[in-house]
């Protein structure tokens, strides 16, 4: 399988979650909405004496009180693609990358929640503050240069067989997203979902080819901002029951500056490994 037809495939897997995820959400929230009333055999009379009203009136009574906690914080693991290609004025596809070697890492370490109900916990407002390490693994003999005019060229080297090339970028990422959470068997165990923009600043970017020479390994690392863009922005979409949380992010800008490159559409898919 060609790498088009992988990110077909991929970007239809996405969108197949996505949807499921969309229904599924639904009939929880109708399931949520009705109400199950269990018995009690005991003698109500009973019960009621023994009972310190003022523990129900003093502060309210209220099993949401405590306050909202969206989901941010943490470490993501994703796969990267570049889609919507454009390679007008080029004759190769050179920046045709590796998706399942294309990796990026999040570093989400500070999160501010924002309940939005005034009895509930369930609906709210996320940011925060994350670091984004994200790689593109080319053409093993294929890397890029910028030319004085700026504008990007390919570049073939030849080290050896086991050539490894790659183009890292390094942001600053901040969120802001609506949060929904819908109760399962406990309220405490909840099936969310959130949707929103996120923002970022590129703060560090080099390419950097692996090789071997006389049986050792070498690497080249050449620093640079390769035209890429210094601000960022797009649509992030998060969703998770328990310990299974995914997400999924497609930038609303492409990856090089105007007429600097190729025209192509950043796009990031994985999964939660550790929530703070």
């Amino acid at each position: 399988m060609n790498n088009k037809s992988l990110k077909t495939s991929v970007l239809f897997a996405i969108r197949l979650i996505f949807t499921g995820l969309v229904l599924t959400l639904c009939t929880l929230s109708l399931k949520a909405q009705q109400d199950t009333i269990v018995p009690v055999k005991k003698d109500p009379e009973k019960i009621l004496r023994k009972t310190n009203i003022r523990n129900f009136t003093h502060n309210g009574f209220n099993f949401w009180y405590d306050k909202f906690s969206g989901h941010w914080a943490g470490i993501d693991f994703g796969f990267n693609m570049l889609v919507n290609p454009d390679y007008t004025g080029y004759s190769s596809e050179f920046m045709e990358n590796d998706v399942f070697r294309s990796n990026t890492t999040y570093l989400n370490i500070i999160q501010q929640s924002i309940g939005l109900q005034k009895n509930r916990n369930t609906i709210g407002l996320v940011t925060g503050l994350g670091l984004q390490l994200k790689s593109y693994r080319l053409e093993r003999n294929t890397t890029i240069q910028r030319l004085d005019n700026g504008r990007i060229e390919p570049q073939t080297l030849y080290f050896d067989h086991n050539q490894k090339s790659k183009l890292s970028v390094v942001s600053i990422v901040v969120p802001l997203l609506a949060e929904f959470q819908i109760p399962v068997n406990h309220y405490k165990n909840r099936l969310f979902i959130s949707g929103g923009a996120y923002g970022g600043i590129r703060i560090d970017s080099h390419t950097k080819i692996k090789y071997r020479a006389d049986g050792k390994k070498e690497k080249l690392k050449t620093p640079g901002h390769y035209s890429l863009q210094d601000f960022s922005y797009g649509l992030m979409i998060r969703t998770g029951y328990r310990w299974i949380n995914l997400f999924a992010t497609y930038d609303l800008v492409p990856l090089f500056k105007e007429d600097k490159g190729p025209e192509l559409t950043p796009v990031t898919f994985g999964i939660t490994l550790i929530s703070f």
